[in-house]
């Protein structure tokens, strides 16, 4: 994938588009033929569930970084309608999130990283992990939100259940935990760790490249060890992060 993105920077912005079309449509369909897949093989072992849940907890992160990319209008760039038409199906399918809520929130963010006002910054007072990724919820999870939620995922679990014959506790399994561990790798690595002591505190890695290019992409698509990056260059899409340097 990091050639993917040195092929983007070299060819131009035109490809560059084409190149983050055809990575949210590999990742949005990666993620629904993951969970028909996992939900429907009853016989799994417990190593092979875990990393059936690894693997839909990345994807699931990645429906949310394509929203991400959307509101800053680099998913697609030369195509706003297809692009708000990604941001809102994503963010609709990551856990039923209000796009224009979320693409609100995210504004508030970048005008005032890490201080007073940004609803991705603790409370000033309450500052434990804990607290601050419980406050961070609440600006993106409303209490309409949860409760369109729980409905959709009420009735999903029925129609799964009834044509598919899967289990409740596959559902749950492979769609309701990498949901939480979604929030919990965007709050960490995404949040957390980049702006824990002010704005845009994240640090090199001691890795060699190729291990921290790894590293980047698996634990937040480059939104935490290039997080400087993103705020610099806002509108540069997730996939090109890395490149900053080059492009």
């Amino acid at each position: 994938m990091y050639w993917v993105g040195v092929g983007a920077v070299v060819l131009g912005k035109d490809v560059s588009e084409y190149v983050g079309l055809g990575l949210a449509i590999a990742i949005i369909a990666l993620w629904f033929s993951s969970g028909i897949f996992c939900i429907t093989q009853p016989d799994l072992s417990p190593w092979q569930i875990a990393i059936g849940i690894a693997i839909r907890t990345f994807l699931h992160t990645g429906l949310f970084i394509l929203a991400h990319d959307s509101m800053h209008g680099s998913l697609v760039p030369n195509s706003p309608p297809i692009n708000k038409f990604f941001g809102q199906f994503t963010v609709g399918l990551y856990a039923c999130l209000s796009y224009k809520r979320c693409a609100h929130q995210h504004q508030l963010h970048h005008l005032q990283p890490a201080q007073q006002g940004d609803p991705d910054f603790h409370d000033g007072i309450h500052t434990h992990p804990i607290h601050w990724y419980f406050h961070f919820l609440r600006h993106y999870f409303s209490l309409r939100q949860f409760s369109l939620f729980l409905g959709v995922v009420l009735s999903a679990t029925l129609i799964f259940h009834h044509f598919l014959n899967a289990t409740y506790l596959s559902l749950i399994t492979y769609f309701l935990l990498p949901l939480l561990f979604s929030s919990l790798q965007l709050f960490i690595f995404g949040t957390y760790l980049p702006h824990r002591q002010g704005t845009n505190t994240a640090k090199p890695t001691p890795l060699p490249h190729s291990l921290r290019y790894l590293w980047s992409l698996i634990s937040c698509y480059h939104f935490g060890l290039y997080h400087q990056e993103h705020h610099a260059s806002p509108y540069k899409p997730w996939f090109r992060l890395p490149l900053s340097s080059t492009s």
